[in-house]
């Protein structure tokens, strides 16, 4: 078990093979006593508690997030129940009702939780997800006169419209009604005309539930409508039961990236033990295409699912996912799930050969190394995984990325970044845009979006470069790995695993606990395809521990694990290993300290 006395600091890491700075999680002694004896935790999981921010007030709930406890009142949204009585009066008068998606996880599941309320109540809606190729993000004024001529009367869009001031004022000029259920960041005094606009991250929201996704928006809705339903006595039977949803709340909790903290914790929570159950159609084909079982988890969701349901937005149909989530028919449901695991497999061969070239472009060009931010063009790019790409060249280089695909036909780049935590790149991208240098872009603190013309890409290096410089400089200085316990590699086993659990389920706001060993060496390494490294570690305590580092081999790190014998300190996640039955667990490798250079 984890020694709850050591010190990290022990290890006398300044800097680790990846230039990252390790430290110990700072937790208040009296608080991790207080959940030492009031709930019966360990020292290293009361510490891990405190470290995280629970206090004494919010550790019941933090380790059983329920929804009776922490559930908004939806009236605490601005323009909620204007919403649900638009939405119920469309029901109650079966007009035509579509709903506006985006192409993403979450976009599917807010669609898929507002088209299944509808049909349980009788009216069966339509479900219109643009195509990221030909159309682009979001509603626009050609998408809306297209539903408004195929007799549209009203229009939900989830997941995006908050900031589409254009298609908006299109809607308002046809008379097309138009619900806006988003989450997405606002500027002050941009609040469209509409007939009601639902976002928590709107100026002039008092509900506090900002970190929400859009599903956890559409969730709190479903709420707003059985209560506006039940108040003109519209139920005949049961009112629909809307824990038999949760599944679609936490899929687009856990796969957009939200803070997993108050009641967005327990949307991911619960839902993920009803999507255990796999009553969900769509989620049970696609568990099955993917040769996967047992209880739902956040790995399930992230790694496995959610990747696929975002094929068809990437380069397939982008209507796939909404289909897939919403159908109750498990044909329908199977077809989908093997057309999109296709298309998943065919964009894991379209991503690693952008991955590939991106990085050959990057280190011929020595003007790269030490730039604070990576801006990186190529002809024929892909723009459906130009932003997983940048995510995994930030993961390597430790600093901002933008990929950018060119199409020279229509001469324009289309670019996705992705930062490091502390380098505000959308503000950046926004300001390049204000600067001329963009003909459209925008995002937030850790992502963006952006579309600019190839022979100014030079040019909007630099002023990137320029502008993001200091914040660099600082995020580059505290880059750094926090570690929960040093452990042992005896004491790395599957208790260890299971007590930490208990704070589960984790993701932004509450990170997945991270081990620390010391002066463990190497024994049988071995590459495997795919870039990754194994190994199995050693130590004084007599333990054997199976280790993996993902897509290293060509790093420092991977060079260092791929050499058999001698001293490393090393950091990352335990995860259980239940090969053959063994029910143990192994190391999922973060990083690697050389004690010889710290």
């Amino acid at each position: 078990m984890a020694d709850g006395s050591a010190n990290v600091g022990y290890l006398g890491v300044t800097r680790s093979l990846s230039g990252r700075l390790w430290r110990q999680r700072v937790a208040a002694p009296d608080i991790t006593r207080s959940h030492q004896l009031n709930h019966g935790l360990s020292e290293p999981l009361a510490r891990a508690l405190a470290s995280r921010g629970v206090t004494p007030e919010t550790c019941a709930d933090f380790l059983n997030p329920t929804l009776k406890a922490l559930f908004p009142d939806p009236s605490s949204f601005a323009d909620m129940d204007r919403a649900a009585a638009i939405l119920v009066d469309a029901l109650e008068a079966r007009r035509r009702v579509v709903v506006f998606a985006d192409y993403d996880v979450d976009g599917a599941s807010s669609a898929a939780l507002i088209v299944r309320w509808f049909r349980v109540m009788g009216l069966e809606l339509s479900i219109y997800v643009p195509d990221r190729m030909t159309e682009g993000y979001g509603p626009s004024p050609a998408a809306f006169r297209h539903l408004k001529a195929e007799g549209a009367d009203l229009v939900i869009t989830v997941d995006c419209g908050a900031a589409a001031h254009d298609a908006l004022a299109c809607a308002a000029e046809i008379g097309l009604n138009v619900v806006v259920i988003d989450h997405h960041l606002m500027r002050p005094g941009e609040i469209p005309a509409v007939a009601a606009l639902v976002n928590p991250n709107r100026p002039d929201d008092s509900s506090g539930q900002g970190h929400l996704a859009a599903a956890g928006v559409a969730f709190v809705l479903l709420a707003a409508l059985n209560r506006e339903a039940r108040r003109r006595s519209l139920f005949t039977g049961p009112e629909p039961d809307l824990r038999a949803w949760l599944d679609l709340a936490a899929m687009g909790a856990i796969c957009d990236v939200t803070q997993l903290v108050g009641f967005n914790r327990a949307l991911a929570a619960q839902g993920l033990k009803v999507m255990s159950g796999w009553a969900n159609p769509g989620l049970k084909a696609l568990m099955e295409v993917a040769k996967a079982q047992g209880p739902a988890s956040v790995f399930h969701v992230g790694y496995l699912l959610g990747p696929r349901i975002n094929a068809g937005g990437r380069i397939g149909r982008s209507d796939l996912g909404a289909r897939l989530l919403s159908t109750d028919d498990p044909e329908e449901a199977a077809a989908l799930a093997c057309e999109l695991d296709a298309l998943n497999a065919s964009r894991k061969q379209v991503e690693a050969e952008v991955q590939e070239a991106a990085i050959r472009n990057i280190e011929r060009e020595s003007n790269q190394a030490d730039a604070p931010c990576l801006v990186v063009a190529e002809d024929g790019w892909h723009p459906g995984v130009i932003g997983i790409v940048a995510g995994r060249l930030r993961e390597r280089y430790r600093k901002p990325v933008i990929v950018i695909g060119i199409d020279r036909a229509a001469d324009v780049g289309k670019g996705s970044g992705r930062s490091q935590p502390g380098v505000n790149l959308g503000r950046a991208v926004q300001a390049a845009y204000e600067e001329g240098l963009l003909l459209a872009g925008g995002g937030h603190a850790m992502a963006a979006g952006l579309s600019v013309r190839p022979d100014t890409i030079p040019e909007l290096r630099a002023f990137l470069c320029e502008k993001m410089a200091d914040e660099a400089q600082v995020a580059a200085a505290e880059d750094g790995l926090d570690i929960d316990a040093l452990v042992t590699t005896r004491g790395a086993d599957r208790g260890l695993w299971t007590e930490f659990q208990r704070l589960a389920p984790f993701g932004p706001g509450n990170p997945e606990p991270v081990f620390a060993a010391a002066d463990v060496r190497v024994e049988r390494p071995m590459a495997l395809r795919g870039g990754h490294v194994r190994v199995t570690l050693t130590d004084g305590s007599g333990g054997r521990l199976k280790a993996v580092a993902w897509r290293c081999e060509d790093t420092e790190i991977g060079r260092r694990l791929l050499q058999e014998g001698g001293a490393v300190h090393v950091v990352g996640k335990l995860k259980p290993d239940d090969w053959q039955g063994r029910e143990g667990v192994e190391l999922e490798i973060e990083d690697v300290a050389d004690p010889r250079r710290v």
